[in-house]
């Protein structure tokens, strides 16, 4: 089972950009992965409230199931930039890295740390060009599930 985690206060783009509230960011990845039956959408981080850090999720899991083997899978902005996370060191202790690499080029990533890679083709697309197309009144169809562009008209987001 792969465990999508919807951050509370995700702390490191507060301060760049406009963040979506909690309900609706949790409202568009239930409609992006209804159908997928080994996806499961978490609201443990907003559950928990404040700032949003990986190493207190994990530790919350292992609470719930000790024996667990958990996983951080992490896009490859994620992962080049993992040492700026709070507490990495923790993150790497108490799970298994995974990068998740664009074909022909691998992410750089910190050496010190075990690291999983997983290739898988390239789209392109990304969150921020979504919002700026529906900002623009531009279609997002056939560039995400229809679910979830019917989830951000009913919500009116990015307008």
């Amino acid at each position: 089972m792969v465990l999508l985690v919807v951050a509370n206060v995700p702390w490191q783009k507060v301060e760049n950009r406009t963040i979506s509230p909690a309900a609706d960011r949790v409202a568009l990845v239930r409609a992006a992965v209804a159908d997928a039956p080994f996806l499961q959408v978490s609201d443990i981080e907003i559950r928990r409230g404040g700032p949003s850090y990986t190493a207190d999720t994990l530790v919350e899991l292992l609470a719930a199931e000790p024996d667990a083997e958990l996983f951080v899978i992490l896009g490859d902005d994620a992962a080049a930039g993992f040492t700026t996370w709070e507490r990495y060191d923790e993150v790497a202790q108490l799970a298994t890295l995974v990068v998740v690499d664009r074909p022909g080029t691998p992410t750089p990533v910190d050496p010190r740390f075990d690291w999983v890679r997983v290739d898988i083709p390239e789209l392109e697309i990304s969150s921020t060009e979504l919002r700026e197309r529906v900002a623009a009144g531009r279609s997002i169809r056939f560039l995400t599930p229809s679910r979830v562009a019917s989830a951000i008209v009913d919500r009116s987001l990015y307008r």
